[in-house]
């Protein structure tokens, strides 16, 4: 299928692609097979680096955080 596609648009998916590793192609298949709009997959991926910024600075959950999470879900 080939698809005319706005540069404005394409240099958005170019940009997501690289960021995560994935091709053009399959940042178009997930925006329409999952519904993650570019805006979506945009934010998606600043939250990840953003996450891995806290990281690299030392900052994790410590195991009482874990377990508060990991207790939240368990069923009684």
């Amino acid at each position: 299928m080939l698809l005319d596609i706005p540069s404005d648009l394409q240099a958005r998916i170019d940009a997501i692609a690289a960021r995560s590793s994935l091709s053009p192609s399959e940042v178009i298949a997930d925006a329409l097979k999952n519904g993650r709009s570019l805006e979506w997959q945009e934010r998606f991926l600043d939250k990840v680096a953003e996450g891995m910024r806290a990281a690299e600075r030392g900052e994790f959950a410590t195991s009482d955080d874990l377990a508060r999470v990991v207790n939240k879900y368990r069923p009684s």
